[in-house]
C-alpha cells in the first residue's frame, strides 16, 4: 500500500445507483467483491467497531399481516406460536439492563402489530423507550406502520432508530405479503425519516427470491437520501407452520454476497448480521465481518427464533481482536 493510498480520499456516498450496477458489484468474483467491500468499510467506518443489539418481543403473535416467513402471523396457525400480550414495562427494563450488562450497546424491542394504536399500549412502549435510553443504551422499536403522530411521539420519547424491513425487491414482495403494500412499508419510512428517527431497514435472503430481487432492495434502500442507518441482512429461519417451512437452507456465501453489496453501495450504514446466524460457522460469521458486517443481534434469542449464545459471540468476538466490557470467559482463562 502506497502512501498516497493511505491519504486518498474515501468514495464517494452516492444515491443514484442503476439496478444493473447493484447487480454486477453482487455478482463479481467473491474474493474481489470481499476485497473491495473491505476496503470500502475501512475508507468509512472502524473495523474494529461491530455493534451489538440486543432483541427482545414486547407483545408476540396474533399479528394480522399475512408475511409468509413469519410465525406470529395470524393466518399461520399451525405454525403454533402462542399470543401474548404487551410485556409490563418493569419486565422489559429488567431485560435491557441484563443486555446492558452482558455487553448490549442497543436493546430493540418488537410488538406483533399491524400498526400500533393510540392508548396505553403505546404510551408503556414510549415508557420503555425512556427507560432504555436512561440506561445509557440506544433504543429501537419495530411497530409496524406509523403515523407521523406516533413516529413524533417516538422521537420526543429518545427512539434513537425504528426498524420497518422492506423484506426483498419490490417485484417479489407480492408473493410474500398481501395484507400491506410495498408503497405502505416506504410511507412509514418517510413518517420516521421526517421525525428525525434513524431508519433501520433490510430485508431477508432465501425467500425464494432471485439474485435480482436482492439487488432491487438494496437499490431501493441505497437510493434513500440519506441511507437508513442501519440495514439488517437476515437469513430466512424457515418455521415449520409458516408458507415457507420447506425453503432450503441459505448458502453462507450469498450472506456474504450480500452484506458485501451492501457494504458498497451504503459506505457508512450499519449492516447488521442479523436473523439466521445461528447457521453460520464463526469462519463464515468472519467472512461477513470482513466484507463489511459490523452489527450483530446478540443473545440466546430473537424475536421468535434462536439466536447464538451470547458467550460464544462475545468468545467470537475476542478472538478477533474486539473484547465485551463486563464479560469474564471461562475459555479466556
Amino acid at each position: 500500500m502506497t502512501a498516497s493510498s493511505l491519504t486518498a480520499a474515501p468514495p464517494a456516498i452516492r444515491h443514484d445507483w442503476t439496478l444493473d450496477e447493484i447487480r454486477a458489484i453482487h455478482d463479481l468474483p467473491l474474493l474481489d467483491l470481499v476485497h473491495r467491500a473491505a476496503s470500502v468499510h475501512r475508507a468509512h467506518n472502524n473495523p474494529s467497531d461491530i455493534q451489538r443489539a440486543s432483541l427482545l418481543s414486547i407483545k408476540t403473535g396474533g399479528c394480522p399481516e399475512d408475511c409468509a416467513y413469519c410465525p406470529q402471523s395470524a393466518h399461520h396457525k399451525d405454525a403454533g406460536l402462542p399470543r401474548e400480550r404487551l410485556m409490563p414495562v418493569e419486565a422489559v427494563l429488567k431485560e435491557a439492563a441484563a443486555a446492558k450488562a452482558s455487553g448490549a450497546h442497543r436493546f430493540c424491542m418488537g410488538a406483533a402489530w399491524r400498526q400500533p394504536k393510540d392508548g396505553p399500549e403505546f404510551d408503556a412502549v414510549l415508557a420503555m423507550v425512556r427507560g432504555v435510553r436512561g440506561m445509557g443504551m440506544e433504543a429501537c422499536v419495530t411497530l409496524g406502520m406509523l403515523t407521523p403522530s406516533q413516529a413524533g411521539r417516538l422521537a420526543e420519547a429518545g427512539l434513537t432508530s425504528y426498524n420497518h424491513n422492506l423484506d426483498t425487491g419490490p417485484d417479489f414482495y407480492g408473493d410474500i405479503i398481501s395484507t400491506r403494500t410495498y408503497a405502505d412499508r416506504l410511507q412509514t419510512l418517510q413518517n420516521v425519516r421526517e421525525a428525525g428517527i434513524g431508519v433501520c431497514c433490510g430485508g431477508i435472503v432465501g425467500m425464494g427470491e432471485g439474485v435480482g430481487d436482492r439487488a432491487a432492495m438494496l437499490q431501493v434502500l441505497a437510493n434513500h437520501a440519506p441511507h437508513p442507518e442501519s440495514v439488517p441482512i437476515n437469513a430466512l429461519v424457515a418455521v415449520e407452520g409458516t408458507p415457507l417451512a420447506d425453503q432450503p437452507p441459505v448458502d453462507p456465501l450469498d450472506l456474504v454476497r450480500m452484506c458485501a453489496t451492501a457494504r458498497i453501495v451504503m459506505p457508512r450504514a450499519r449492516v447488521r448480521l442479523s436473523a439466521g446466524r445461528k447457521g453460520l460457522t464463526r469462519e463464515a460469521q468472519i467472512l461477513c465481518f470482513l466484507a463489511g458486517a459490523n452489527s450483530i443481534f446478540y443473545g440466546e434469542r430473537l424475536l421468535t427464533t434462536a439466536n447464538n449464545e451470547t458467550d460464544a459471540d462475545a468468545e467470537l468476538l475476542r478472538d478477533i481482536g474486539i473484547p465485551v466490557p463486563g464479560l469474564t470467559l471461562a475459555a479466556a482463562e
